[in-house]
C-alpha cells in the first residue's frame, strides 16, 4: 500500500506561514492542514493544486507517494 509524503510543512516553514493562514488561503480547517501534514490525509486534486499555487510550485513537488 502506498503511503502519503508530503513537504508541507518544509514549505510552510520556508513561507514563514502558520498553518492556520495555510488553512485559510486554501479555504479548509487548520486541523485538514495537520492532517495532511502528517500523511493522515490525502488532499483533493483541487486542494492540492491550490496549495501547490500559494507556494508557486507543481504539485508533484509538495505531495508523493511511496510503496
Amino acid at each position: 500500500m502506498s503511503e502519503l509524503k508530503t513537504k508541507l510543512k518544509e514549505y510552510r516553514a520556508k513561507h514563514d506561514m502558520k498553518q492556520s493562514e495555510l488553512a485559510e488561503r486554501v479555504g479548509v480547517h487548520r486541523e485538514t492542514i495537520t492532517r495532511l501534514e502528517k500523511g493522515q490525509y490525502a488532499p483533493s486534486l483541487k486542494l492540492a493544486m491550490d496549495i501547490a499555487g500559494v507556494f508557486g510550485v507543481a504539485v508533484e513537488e509538495l505531495f508523493s507517494f511511496e510503496d
